[in-house]
C-alpha cells in the first residue's frame, strides 16, 4: 500500500462537479478581486464561528499581521505564545517589531500551559497568542480572565482548527480576534493560500478592511499606512464550496482517530491526548514515541507517509537567537519535539488503510 498523509485528489474528485462550476461561475463573471464570493464566504464564515464580523485575507500568516497592527502593537511590545507551534505565529509578531513570549505547554493536550501563562506578563505584555495545535482548542474563555485582568488583547491562532469547540463555543468565537488559515492542507482548505480573521468587534473589522487594501476605504483615498493582503474570488468560491461540508469532514477525521485510539491502546505508544471539555477537529493525527526514528522507518518501509510536528521548537530556531533561549527553557516542549509524529488521518481513508498502518505501527 501507498498511503500518503493527506489525499488532497481523493477529496477533490468527491466534490468535482460543484468545484468546476464555481470556478467556472468566476471565469465567466471576470470579477477576481474583493468580489462577491469574497463577501459571501465572510458572511459564511463569521454566521459557522458564531461571530459578528470576518475579514477575508490572503493568508493566514497576514491574517495574525494585520491584527496585530490593527491593535496597534509594535516596537518595545511584547506578545505571549506558545514555542510548540508551525513558525508563523510568533514570527508574525516579530514582523511587527515586537517580541514573542513563550509559555510552555500542557504535557497531554500540547496546548499551552495555562498555569504559567500569568507568570509571564510584564508591563510590556499588549497582547496573548493561545494557539489551539493540531485542532484542538484550549480554555480561551480562561485566557480571557487573565488578560481582562491586564488589559491584554486576546488574538486566537486558529490556523488548524475551524470547527473545533471548547465547551460547546468555537474557535474563533471567544477572544477579541481569532485568525485562520486556508492553506491547502487544513481541514478547511482552499487551493492556494487564503486566510479570514473574525472578530465581534465591528470597528476591528472596518480597520481590518482598510489594511487589506492599502488603508483604504475609498480607492485612491488612503487613511493609513496598509497592506495588500485581499483573498481572491476564486479561492472564495472554492471554500464557500468545502464549507459545506468541513462539519461531515471533520466528524469523519474524529471517527478515524477513534479508531487509530482503539488500534494503538496496547502498544506503549502515546496517542493525542484530549481536554474533556474539547470538540477536537484532528487536522494531524500526531502521536508520541521515545522511538521514533524506528518507527517512522517502518511506516517509509511500509509505504505510509508520516511528518515531525515540528522538529525544533520556536524558542530553539536559529531566527530567534537573539532573544536568548536555551536547551532546557522549555522542558515538555522540546519533548514533544523529540517524540511527535503524524500518520494519516483524514476523511478519505479507507477503514483497511487504517488497519493497515495499525499494523505497521505495531510491527
Amino acid at each position: 500500500m501507498s498511503i500518503p498523509l493527506l489525499d488532497l485528489k481523493a477529496q477533490y474528485l468527491t466534490i468535482k462537479e460543484e468545484i468546476d462550476q464555481a470556478v467556472l461561475n468566476v471565469l465567466d463573471s471576470s470579477v477576481f478581486i474583493l468580489g462577491p464570493e469574497m463577501k459571501a464566504l465572510e458572511k459564511e464564515i463569521a454566521a459557522y464561528c458564531g461571530t459578528q464580523e470576518a475579514v477575508a485575507v490572503a493568508n493566514g500568516t497576514d491574517a495574525l499581521v494585520l491584527t496585530l497592527k490593527a491593535f496597534g502593537i509594535g516596537p518595545g511590545d511584547e506578545v505571549i505564545t506558545t514555542p510548540f507551534t508551525f513558525f508563523a505565529s510568533a514570527e508574525t509578531i516579530a514582523q511587527v517589531g515586537a517580541t514573542p513570549v513563550f509559555v510552555d505547554i500542557d504535557p497531554v493536550t500540547l496546548n499551552m500551559d495555562l498555569t504559567q501563562l500569568e507568570k509571564k506578563i510584564t508591563s510590556r505584555t499588549k497582547a496573548i497568542i493561545p494557539v489551539h495545535i493540531f485542532g484542538q482548542m484550549l480554555d480561551v474563555e480562561r485566557v480571557m480572565e487573565i488578560a481582562a485582568r491586564h488589559d491584554l488583547k486576546v488574538i486566537e491562532d486558529a490556523a488548524q482548527a475551524i470547527g473545533a469547540e471548547y465547551r460547546g463555543k468555537r474557535a474563533g468565537s471567544i477572544g477579541h480576534a481569532a485568525t485562520f488559515s486556508f492553506f491547502p492542507t487544513k481541514n478547511l482548505g482552499a487551493y492556494g493560500d487564503a486566510g479570514m480573521i473574525v472578530t465581534n468587534d465591528k470597528d476591528l473589522a472596518s480597520q481590518l478592511r482598510m489594511l487589506r487594501f492599502h488603508g483604504c476605504k475609498t480607492k485612491y483615498y488612503h487613511e493609513e499606512i496598509g497592506y495588500n493582503s485581499r483573498l481572491d474570488e476564486m479561492q472564495a468560491a472554492i471554500l464557500r464550496v468545502k464549507l459545506r461540508y468541513l462539519d461531515v469532514w471533520n466528524e469523519e477525521r474524529r471517527e478515524k482517530a477513534k479508531l487509530y485510539d482503539e488500534l494503538l491502546a496496547d502498544t506503549g505508544i502515546q496517542i493525542p491526548g484530549r481536554d474533556p471539555q474539547a470538540l477536537p477537529i484532528y487536522h494531524l493525527y500526531v502521536l508520541r514515541t521515545e522511538e521514533r526514528s524506528a518507527l517512522m522507518e517502518r511506516l517509509k518501509s511500509g509505504g505510509v507517509a508520516n511528518a515531525i510536528y515540528y522538529p525544533v521548537p520556536l524558542h530553539l530556531q536559529k531566527a530567534f537567537r537573539d532573544l536568548g533561549y536555551k536547551v532546557g527553557d522549555f522542558p515538555v516542549t522540546e519533548k514533544a519535539c523529540e517524540q511527535a509524529l503524524a500518520i494519516p488521518c483524514y476523511p478519505e481513508l479507507s477503514l483497511e488503510q487504517q488497519h493497515e498502518i495499525a499494523s505497521i505501527i505495531k510491527g
